[in-house]
């Protein structure tokens, strides 16, 4: 289970455990065939909605244009825990190399990053869509949105890597066991041998950083909703608010499920529930937001529907 290499002064842990996972004779079965189906539902209806949005002219706008770029993270993102936990699940040896656990910290929060500021791009481009219609198409150009996307990039994949590297110089000599399903910074720095007070001190200001752009989106949805509430008629406030329903619920189940997971402050949980809000913030949330974007969406249902259509008689033309 634990593997050290062995110094004159220290034994230096050269791989993590992960506890959180049931043994093979406890069900872990159980547990394994949900979660698979669960992740091809994440990667079939995110990449669905990539594709619809790319082949279909009528959705080539700078909403689905973002939320192509979000479907297309989010493939990504689950990639970087899911598989893993799938693999402890049905596996005896429940292990990571730290090298593999700095790898997945890294990609699972820069991805992370990079969605809560393209959710920001996203609900600005609202705002302006809403809140000042007339100059919508010479404020949000493509340009500009190629522009916040490599920005929302690239703040995510550099932002993260300097504390990535940091955390990468600590000793590490036991014990090795991670209380969680994936590797995250509070678990593996517990596991350091050293003081890790400055580190935690980045983390908090991540945190800051965080509830800066859900104050950004919160504050531009209810100018949103306000403006639409000042609209006369019944049928054009339905119309506006549906155009950014979507975006509110996706934008509430992420930034509630990141609440949850990283802005307790001095709350503690048991082992049972850090699982199960895990699971909420790695799993559900995930799972939840194809549904959003392809059910709640008038347009997106359409575009789907043509695209099967078109798959169909396309097999029917080569048969």
């Amino acid at each position: 289970m634990t593997q050290r290499i062995e110094t004159e002064n220290e034994t230096s842990v050269t791989e993590f455990f992960f506890s959180s996972f049931p043994d093979l004779d406890e069900g872990s079965l159980l547990f394994f065939i949900p979660l698979l189906l669960i992740y091809g539902f994440i990667i079939a209806g995110n990449l669905v909605i990539f594709i619809v949005i790319q082949l279909d002219v009528a959705l080539h706008t700078p909403m689905y244009f973002f939320i192509s770029v979000l479907s297309f993270l989010e493939i990504w993102y689950t990639t970087t825990t899911i598989p893993k936990m799938l693999t402890n699940l049905i596996s005896v040896q429940k292990t990571i190399s730290i090298a593999g656990c700095l790898l997945q910290m890294y990609f699972f929060h820069s991805l992370g990053i990079s969605e809560g500021c393209l959710l920001t791009a996203m609900a600005i481009d609202r705002y302006v869509a809403i809140c000042k219609p007339l100059h919508y198409p010479t404020i949000v150009t493509p340009r500009l949105c190629a522009q916040l996307t490599a920005g929302s990039c690239l703040c995510g994949f550099l932002l993260v890597l300097p504390e990535i590297v940091w955390i990468s110089t600590l000793p590490f000599c036991g014990p090795n066991q991670i209380h969680q399903i994936f590797c995250d910074f509070t678990p593996v720095l517990n596991l350091a041998c050293t003081d890790t007070t400055l580190i935690v001190i980045v983390d908090a200001i991540h945190a800051a950083e965080i509830l800066a752009s859900f104050l950004v989106i919160a504050l531009s949805y209810i100018r949103i909703i306000i403006v639409i509430l000042r609209i006369p008629s019944v049928e054009g406030r339905h119309k506006a608010f549906s155009t950014c329903a979507a975006h509110i619920a996706v934008f509430l189940l992420f930034f509630g499920s990141v609440a949850l997971m990283y802005l307790r402050f001095s709350a503690i949980y048991s082992v049972f529930w850090d699982t199960v809000i895990a699971i909420t913030f790695v799993v559900l949330a995930p799972f939840l937001n194809p549904i959003i974007y392809s059910l709640r969406n008038k347009d997106m249902k359409q575009a789907i529907k043509r695209f099967l259509c078109s798959q169909k008689w396309s097999e029917r033309a080569e048969g």
